[in-house]
């Protein structure tokens, strides 16, 4: 994988701007939670078919959301000095074993709901 390889940009990009002494983690954090809110506002209220229209109207705005989010999370990992391909990896891992395919496929994952999730 290559988001090691991004995340060294980002970090690179932060050092070179003299941002690391700006931005703490939890600014970070409540960045995120803007972003978060600015992509709820194109999708609130409404149903799962007039949200894939609007996503569709809005894809600019869809694609920065994803873009930004992403920057930060590796801004992240960089100050927590985090493998991000490695942790992506285990993450994945970890999911195929807690949602095996025969068990999820077409289902969900939320036990309290009938769903299937085998996390130990």
């Amino acid at each position: 994988m290559v988001v090691n390889e991004i995340q060294d940009e980002i970090k690179k990009f932060n050092e070179d701007r003299e941002w690391g002494k700006y931005w703490e983690i939890k600014d970070l954090l409540l960045n995120m939670n803007e972003e978060i809110g600015e992509m709820w506002n194109i999708i609130k209220w409404v149903d799962e078919k007039k949200q894939e229209e609007l996503i569709n109207k809005n894809k600019r705005e869809v694609d920065d959301f994803v873009g930004d989010m992403l920057f930060l999370i590796l801004k992240i990992a960089a100050i927590c000095n985090v493998d991000s391909d490695k942790s992506i990896k285990d993450v994945l891992e970890e999911y195929k074993k807690r949602f095996p395919l025969d068990k999820v496929k077409g289902g969900h994952a939320n036990i309290k709901a009938g769903g299937v999730d085998l996390k130990e």
